[in-house]
């Protein structure tokens, strides 16, 4: 009997079946396998009960047999290997179409390894998805690359040994739920470095002048201070971090402020002349076009996108077919691409702005493949954004790849800068400009930069025409005091650097190692800067005492070496698995030995630069502890708190606040009862009234302002607080009433609008007691009306009530709903692979395990009522007046 199909194509995601189906056309079955149709178990109930009993099973890799790894096919995958294995049966063929990396390599062998099919099987590779590479890669296709197979097989074997054995040892000696990771833990000790070096950082004061000159035609421009006496003046290069102090060797002229205002008042009256003017030319050639790593570090610079939704928004760009493949280390362009580039630079921007001869890009990244390109948008046709007609982040991700494109191509940037030097007396002024005299590719693309004060470098900003012993007019001086700035935090764009230039992981793993280290509560983010928890200090100060070697940068980069060794047949992979995992010096035995000397108080207990108290960290966050009257005492810090921030006057308040207790401002003249500042895990508060009994009342709260001293608040403007929210009068264009009020974010205005509560929070430079109905109606104006969050991905429908199915994006990273059901993907899952069939199946299983909790806690809070009803019978028996203790709610 003929088969039904001339061939089974196999590809990860439906999207990127459905446009490969329709090139193919219907003698091809196309079918998606929805990322990895195998892997290793997640957890105890995934094991099989074969080998649940052997010591290896937890780690799901069998380390006395050459680490053979225990594959398993997930539940949610189940229906999906059965669906390919149907379609296997009626092709003559199996084409195995999956993405063109190690990881892609690695699926396409799980799936001959699952179906074990009869008819020949054949790969096939493509960078974009258009007819012509899609039936081009149909025409070439090649064996499996078992070397390619090896090396990730390798790498999925290793991440689990040197997860599933370190991450334990954290739960017992730190905090439960933690975890290690080969290039986590080294990305998280980058942020950790950097905080200690904030921590010892110790600020230098320096002065200068700063001059407001004109020319005798009339033109204006500014010049600072350079030299005094022929020496330089310093600047906040020229200072130790650590010490705050001038560097040794440095000869420079420190000015204090009275001495700066000195030199101001002598020179201010004398003659201001040209001393010199020197011009630079400076050519600017274009950057290549984007690997991974660049594109996540400009869309964080340009768009604000993490690199996660970078890698997310970039895959839908590629499954619709409008750029090629984005997970490279490739700077390379196809000539095709080139000439297709150079074709589109002359028609929009004219032969001028075409580089004489095709710009070719070496790669410099060692496990860069010359096979794959760099980012770019598919096809020869290079059309924009809006002639794709795209939308959202998906636009200006691709408008972002493709003004890169163009710009590889184009002509050299020619830029003049300019420095005169300007004498008065025997001080020298300098003064700096640039004129850009041709744009060339800088008209299409400009590099971003991570210092926000660094010009961009097709800004203008050129001097006026001046020449040698020309006189200036004075019009301004200033004397100017300046402060040193500690080391920067590492952004997303600026860690990705960091990791690549060091050779940690690979650019294709950065985005989840990023979101894994936010999502474990190791990092948080304060605008785009990426801070290291306590906790994220604590691991990093056991995992460097203890396993030095794993957290080394060197290490960890040559491990990432031999791997690419692995890659390319030059090494096996038994030998390199027991040399990092067997033997003394194997990580097992490491582990081991050193558990038993591993004291969790000590391992928890936290030494910075700037803080004379010890800090340790605990189960509900960093703390501080003291003896107080004979008796220890705990005190939280707030649990958002920068490490390199805390402050030994700070720390000296929470201990205050806590060992005095509550203070009572006074009493509310119209209820009767205490006013009471006190101290929670978000900062100050005010309460009126006592603590509450149980079942009882709660008491009126309020947050105090961050801006406010809590320690200097009155009772007359506490009770303003605690009358809040106020009522500034109804909004003319809706006629509902607008509000002003304080909550747990801070001072807000509200009102209602088309069914939903708006909220707007207050600007640090408006008063919640004072803001009026203008100024809030013009907040509220730019809010944006909450409503439900759309999906990251829709699956499909409930098969009971039609209710959307959809991933979603949370705070502890991605998950599916179903009303009031939620489920965490598994670790590591890509989002775009999920099915509809296995979202059901977790949410059941949700269901399953919640519901068994839910009647549970029903019967005990039943019992717990009735405990109550009898202790209050037995109580309105006695009832006797008496004055509760004031007690603090727990830290």
């Amino acid at each position: 009997m003929a088969a039904k199909y001339k061939a089974l194509v196999i590809v990860e995601s439906p999207a990127k079946a459905r446009k490969i189906s329709d090139y193919l056309g219907s003698k091809y079955k196309v079918l998606a396998s929805m990322g990895h149709v195998r892997d290793l178990p997640n957890g105890a109930a995934e094991i099989p009960k074969s080998v649940k009993q052997e010591p290896w099973s937890r780690i799901g890799i069998n380390v006395d047999s050459e680490f053979e790894p225990l594959y398993i096919i997930p539940k949610g995958k189940k229906k999906v290997v059965d669906e390919l294995k149907a379609a296997l049966k009626q092709s003559d063929e199996l084409i195995l179409a999956t993405d063109e990396d190690r990881e892609g390599e690695s699926i396409g062998w799980h799936l001959v390894e699952l179906l074990k099919p009869k008819v020949p099987v054949s790969r096939m590779v493509f960078g974009e998805i258009t007819k012509k590479a899609i039936l081009e890669a149909l025409e070439d296709t090649r064996e499996l690359d078992n070397n390619l197979v090896e090396a990730q097989e390798t790498r999925r074997v290793l991440d689990r040994l040197f997860g599933y054995t370190l991450s334990p040892l954290l739960w017992k000696k730190v905090a439960p739920k933690l975890s290690a990771g080969r290039v986590q833990s080294v990305a998280v000790k980058v942020l950790v470095e950097r905080e200690k070096e904030r921590a010892r950082f110790v600020s230098a004061e320096y002065w200068d002048l700063k001059a407001a000159l004109e020319t005798s035609g009339g033109a204006k421009f500014d010049a600072a201070l350079h030299s005094v006496g022929g020496k330089r003046v310093a600047a906040g290069r020229d200072f130790d971090e650590n010490t705050g102090k001038l560097k040794p060797g440095s000869d420079v002229v420190l000015l204090n402020g009275e001495q700066a205002n000195e030199l101001r008042n002598r020179i201010e009256k004398i003659d201001w002349t040209v001393a010199s003017v020197e011009s630079r030319n400076q050519t600017r050639k274009p950057y290549p076009p984007f690997t991974t790593s660049t594109l996540q570090q400009e869309s964080n610079r340009k768009l604000g996108m993490t690199a996660r939704a970078t890698m997310q928004t970039a895959q839908r760009l590629y499954e619709e077919g409008h750029i090629t493949y984005m997970r490279t280390d490739s700077v390379t362009l196809s000539s095709e691409a080139m000439n297709a580039a150079r074709g589109s630079v002359k028609d929009r921007y004219g032969e001028d702005y075409l580089s004489p001869s095709p710009r070719i890009f070496t790669n410099k990244s060692k496990g860069a493949q010359e096979a794959h390109e760099a980012i770019r948008p598919a096809g020869t046709e290079m059309k924009t954004a809006e002639e794709l007609r795209l939308s959202g982040q998906e636009a200006k991700l691709y408008t972002l790849i493709w003004k890169r494109t163009m710009a590889c191509q184009m002509a050299d940037a020619k830029l003049v800068f300019h420095t005169v030097t300007i004498g008065a007396d025997n001080a020298e002024f300098r003064a700096t400009g640039r004129h850009v005299e041709f744009p060339g590719f800088l008209r299409a693309y400009v590099e971003g930069v991570d210092d926000p004060e660094e010009a961009l470098d097709d800004k203008e900003a050129a001097l006026p025409p001046l020449s040698e012993s020309e006189k200036l007019k004075l019009e301004q001086l200033d004397s100017l005091s300046h402060a040193t700035k500690p080391p920067a935090r590492f952004t997303e764009a600026t860690l990705v650097r960091k990791l690549e230039d060091e050779g940690i992981g690979r650019p294709s793993t950065y985005a989840s190692i990023i979101g894994t280290i936010q999502d474990r509560g190791y990092v948080n983010k304060q605008g785009s800067q990426l801070v290291p928890t306590f906790t994220a200090m604590a691991v990093t100060q056991l995992l460097e005492r203890h396993f030095t070697q794993l957290v080394d940068y060197k290490f960890t980069a040559q491990m990432e070496e031999q791997l690419d060794e692995v890659a390319s047949g030059a090494a096996q992979r038994l030998p390199y698995l027991r040399k990092f995992y067997s033997g003394e010096e194997g990580l097992d035995q490491q582990v081991k030995s050193h558990e038993e000397e591993i004291d969790p108080r000590v391992a928890c207990t936290i030494h910075l630069e700037n803080v004379k108290q010890e800090i340790r960290v605990g189960r509900y966050g960093p703390f501080v502890q003291v003896e107080h009257e004979g008796e220890p005492v705990s005190a939280s810090l707030p649990p958002d708190v920068a490490p390199a921030d805390v402050s030994n006057d700070q720390v000296e308040k929470i201990i205050r606040q806590k060992t005095e207790g509550p203070q009572a401002l006074g009493m509310h003249p119209e209820e009767g009862l205490p006013v009471y500042v006190k101290h929670g895990p978000f900062g100050a508060y005010l309460q009126l009234g006592e603590d509450p009994v149980e079942d009882g009342p709660k008491p009126k709260r309020c947050s105090v302002p961050k801006n406010v001293d809590d320690e200097s608040l009155t009772l007359d403007l506490a009770l303003q607080y605690l009358g809040l929210p106020r009522k500034l009068g109804s909004n003319p264009d809706t006629g509902n009433q607008v509000n002003a009020g304080i909550g747990r974010f801070g001072p807000y205005v509200t009102h209602r609008i088309g069914g939903r509560q708006v909220y707007k929070s207050l600007p640090k430079e408006m008063d919640v007691l004072y803001v009026d109905l203008a100024s809030a109606i013009d907040l509220l104006k730019t809010a944006k009306v909450k409503g439900p969050t759309p999906p990251l991905k829709e699956l499909g429908k409930h098969p009971e009530d039609e209710e959307i199915i959809g991933v979603y994006e949370g705070r502890y990273g991605p998950y599916v709903k179903h009303h009031k059901t939620y489920a965490s993907l598994p670790k590591d899952r890509e989002i775009e692979s999920v099915t509809l069939e296995e979202a059901l199946q977790w949410l059941a299983e949700k269901e399953a395990t919640s519901g068994g909790r839910k009647k549970a806690t029903k019967k005990k809070a039943t019992k717990k009522k009735s405990a109550k009803k009898a202790a209050k019978k037995k109580k309105a028996a006695k009832k006797t007046a008496s004055k509760k203790k004031i007690t603090e709610p727990a830290d």
